[in-house]
């Protein structure tokens, strides 16, 4: 693991207790959810309680449980410990343990048959009553929120969730934009070291995506977030918005 992700998973796993009660987190994961359930033909056509859905970075879960009551399944998946306890802790705590269509696991995945990944599947076919079915477990769709810009090849990760998804399958993921020299003030400074970069680059992305091989890229500015920035030289703070990508494409 390198040292960015050493740092990442140590600042996420002391965050982890209060991420839910920051509303800037809330909003944001809202304006997420939203992108992608009005660009994902599933939620508008009907066809989303078919989806088995994979999210990566998926942290306390807020945008998993707001995604749940429309999909099949879903797997998150994360590298920081306290985040994967609070998410299991809010799964522990649902009405019916045995209607929970959602997991989560601790793991940083590099193979679609990563074999905790295949594990979670496996639980939630089970649950389902469809056990030993479609195996190696695939998926229709993956999300990511706030997760790209701390990736440290976003070649290798697109590969990879390209190899997680069924043909047809599709990826949608929402960070934040790199729109120039301001975007790094996205982040507090003391918390940009484990930062791999300060936003994503729309053309870049657009050329990873479709370098990997999807089909039907679109790169679109999805919705922008508006959060209190610290000021420069001394200056108190202010407002500042930032554009949100939604990066899509179809195995």
């Amino acid at each position: 693991m390198s040292s960015n992700q050493d740092l990442n998973n140590s600042r996420f796993s002391q965050e982890a207790a209060s991420w839910d009660a920051n509303k800037k987190h809330l909003e944001s994961v809202q304006k997420g959810f939203d992108a992608i359930t009005r660009y994902i033909p599933d939620f508008t056509d009907g066809g989303s309680k078919n989806l088995d859905v994979l999210e990566i970075g998926c942290g306390t879960g807020l945008l998993s449980f707001l995604l749940a009551p429309h999909v099949r399944s879903l797997v998150g998946v994360d590298t920081s410990d306290g985040m994967i306890d609070a998410f299991n802790q809010k799964t522990a705590a649902l009405p019916d343990p045995s209607q929970v269509n959602l997991a989560a696991v601790n793991v940083l995945v590099q193979s679609a048959d990563d074999a905790h990944l295949q594990g979670a599947c496996a639980a939630l076919a089970e649950r389902r009553g469809e056990s030993g079915k479609d195996i190696p477990y695939r998926f229709d769709l993956v999300v990511s929120h706030l997760t790209l810009h701390h990736i440290p090849s976003l070649e290798d990760l697109l590969a990879t969730l390209k190899d997680c998804l069924r043909n047809g399958g599709m990826i949608a993921l929402t960070d934040y934009e790199d729109f120039g020299e301001e975007a790094i003030r996205f982040h507090p400074e003391s918390k940009r070291p484990g930062v791999e970069r300060h936003g994503i680059k729309k053309g870049e992305i657009l050329d990873i995506i479709d370098g990997v091989g999807f089909n039907e890229v679109r790169v679109e500015r999805a919705f922008e977030l508006r959060k209190e920035v610290e000021g420069k030289d001394g200056e108190s703070k202010q407002e500042m918005g930032f554009p949100f990508l939604l990066c899509l494409g179809k195995k």
